[in-house]
């Protein structure tokens, strides 16, 4: 048994080489574990914090206890950890061994070099549920019984935090690459080479939950002014007059636009950080003339430098790139302006606060002093094929302890970059997140998605998967990523179904790469996907959402103002608000866009109407019939093309408008 001593915040157990601090931390208990020493670990998800809250610690033979938070904090001499609510007959979350002999609830297995394989398991609960860790093409909502690996990819994004049905939220606080898996047998957190365990959990209902882990690891930002509105993009326009032809035919025809995208392939060569004046003559022009349609330009930034780029050879020799511990120095080959074969191409290493100066001052200059404000971060994972996490060293540490925390890192570039000008609206778009990438100004959208309707149903899960995760700021790419057929009715009904659901989105994002299709490369560009490319009748539906989305901006900006104060998500699942109706945590397919909207997608094609489960504890209007209907019951009402069934919680405020462009 180990030697149990209490501690001004919590206890400390020492056991042979092992030492375990269990600990209030802020509105939650952080267990932290290492051998001999508790070592210094990399940076990870929890904010720092100046000090502890004090706790009363008692401890009887072999066991120690304290309250926090309204947790009962159990340590026993065995070194088993749980939780439960004071006076409950049985934790609501309890560490569990292996086995009776070896291995404990911990486990340090020896990869070289002071590192390990660690593993931290707790008890399977009969009937539990988990939801959150991003967001993952497995298309689970409940992720009891998957296995999850803790990694970035494009359309997976690894955030390793869980809100439990049992009334708790679990972060595994490592950017370590590993697993979880939520067996019915026991629940196993795994990182494939770290120094310590480290993970906090806190309770409470579902959104005293989100708000303390949003307490825990940083609150979004205001929600900029500008977000709110319609986003226009394709692969991709290849030059200014392109782009710019497009933006003023929104303008011609009086249709809403808030921001236009220039995608990737846009500079002379890739990690320039500038547009190739051949193809983008006058870039301040351009801003300022979408500035007075009230138009803002986003640019696509990657992470990625090739070896013909101005800042290749000086990023080498300042080592501001991600280095490879065996073999050649290079993350991929790629494509490049000029290159007849592919070309090294190497990623900047956001970990790197000097790399980070360097690479938003490249930014500056090539973007930010032409008027340029809004940034996209594409294929920050980084899109490394193959990954290959043991073969590469950040600034922050060995890629198998750190590699998770490059899009959250890469973000924060951005963000510091244009705090330091006085730039006070700051979002950037991700192709990827970690744990506290919200609090760096980071939206999400769910990556290459196909083009049908299995995608868009993921969608829904995915967007739901990732505010549980903590991240409010999200999108989809409204009709898929790769391919959709412009001219093809089956793709006509899926675009105006898709597009009904990013009006429902924290924000609504058209993006795509339509058919007919070219090969990657610099000259590459996709079909139409302008709201007038996919026909007449469809037109007219995504016109009349466009319409929807001007009339909803006074209640979304409403509504992520208390985002940012509370950290429960505008967008989030049924459960959230209506924790104590057991049908709620089961609906998947539908979900609160804030306290006052029910929305159900239709998620199929040639469906003219559906089923919606509405959560007992309130009345639910049709917001296209203005019938009423109590909660606790599931109601079937049309869906014709046109529209998607929304309801509008009983005694909410009316927003007039708003409530007649669902209607129409």
């Amino acid at each position: 048994m180990g030697c149990l001593t209490a501690r001004p915040d919590g206890v400390e157990r020492r056991s042979g080489h092992e030492t375990l601090v269990v600990r209030a931390w802020g509105r939650g208990i952080r267990v932290v574990a290492g051998l001999h020493e508790i070592p210094q670990g990399p940076p990870a998800a929890l904010l720092d914090r100046e000090g502890s809250p004090t706790v009363e610690v008692t401890i009887d033979t072999d066991t120690a206890r304290f309250v926090h938070a309204g947790v009962e904090v159990t340590v026993t001499g065995a070194g088993e950890v749980s939780f439960a609510r004071p006076g409950a007959e049985e934790p609501f979350l309890a560490e569990q061994a292996a086995h009776f002999w070896w291995p404990g609830a911990r486990l340090f297995a020896a990869t070289g070099n002071g590192y390990h394989r660690v593993e931290q398991r707790f008890a399977a609960a009969d009937g539990e549920r988990f939801y959150g860790l991003g967001q993952h093409t497995h298309g689970m909502f409940d992720q009891k019984t998957a296995v999850v690996d803790l990694v970035q990819r494009n359309g997976e994004v690894t955030i390793p935090f869980l809100l439990s049905s049992r009334g708790y939220g679990f972060l595994w606080n490592s950017p370590a690459v590993g697993r979880v898996e939520l067996a019915g047998n026991g629940t196993r957190w795994v990182a494939d080479s770290a120094r310590l365990i480290d993970y906090w959990v806190t309770a409470g209902t579902p959104a005293e939950i989100l708000s303390s882990y949003a307490d825990a690891t940083g609150r979004a930002p205001t929600f900029p002014a500008w977000a709110s509105g319609f986003w226009q993009s394709k692969l991709r326009y290849r030059t200014q007059d392109e782009l710019m032809t497009v933006a003023r035919e929104y303008r011609r025809r009086g249709l809403p636009l808030s921001v236009i995208v220039c995608d990737f392939f846009h500079g002379p060569h890739i990690g320039d950080f500038r547009l190739d004046p051949a193809e983008w003559p006058d870039p301040r022009g351009m801003v300022e003339e979408l500035a007075a349609m009230g138009v803002r330009l986003m640019m696509s930034v990657w992470p990625s430098v090739t070896a013909v780029s101005v800042n290749f050879n000086e990023m080498l020799e300042r080592g501001y790139f991600v280095r490879n511990e065996r073999g050649v120095e290079v993350g991929v080959l790629s494509r490049d302006k000029g290159v007849e074969n592919r070309t090294y191409m190497q990623f900047y290493d956001p970990t790197n606060p000097a790399a980070r100066a360097y690479v938003w001052e490249q930014v500056k200059r090539g973007y930010h002093d032409h008027g340029v404000r809004v940034f996209w971060l594409d294929a920050s994972e980084p899109e490394m094929r193959p990954a290959a996490p043991d073969n590469l060293l950040y600034h922050a540490g060995p890629g198998q302890e750190v590699g998770n925390l490059y899009p959250r890192e890469n973000a924060r570039m951005i963000w510091e970059g244009m705090q330091e000008v006085g730039d006070e609206e700051i979002l950037t778009l991700n192709r990827s997140a970690w744990a506290g990438s919200q609090r760096y100004g980071a939206a999400v959208w769910s990556g290459d998605i196909r083009a049908d309707w299995d995608s868009l149903a993921q969608q829904v899960r995915a967007g739901l998967s990732m505010a549980v995760s903590g991240i409010p700021w999200w999108t989809t790419d409204i009709g898929g990523f790769h391919g959709g057929d412009p001219d093809s009715p089956e793709f006509r009904e899926l675009m105006a179904r898709w597009f009904q659901f990013g009006v429902f989105c924290p924000i609504t994002r058209l993006h795509g790469d339509r058919e007919p299709r070219m090969a990657p490369g610099p000259d590459m560009t996709g079909g139409p996907n302008e709201v007038w490319s996919f026909g007449p009748e469809v037109y007219e539906i995504l016109s009349r959402q466009l319409s929807l989305r001007e009339s909803l901006r006074p209640y979304i900006h409403r509504e992520m103002a208390n985002v940012s104060s509370t950290g429960v998500p505008l967008m989030r699942p049924l459960f959230v608000d209506y924790p104590d109706d057991p049908a709620a945590w089961d609906v998947a397919d539908a979900y609160l866009f804030g306290p006052d909207l029910l929305v159900a997608p239709v998620l199929g094609p040639g469906v003219r109407e559906r089923a919606v489960y509405l959560p007992a504890g309130a009345d639910w209007r049709d917001v296209a019939t203005g019938r009423t209907h109590p909660g606790g019951t599931t109601v079937t009402v049309p869906a014709p093309l046109r529209r998607i069934p929304v309801f509008a919680r009983e005694g909410a405020a009316d927003t007039g408008a708003a409530w007649q462009e669902v209607a129409a």
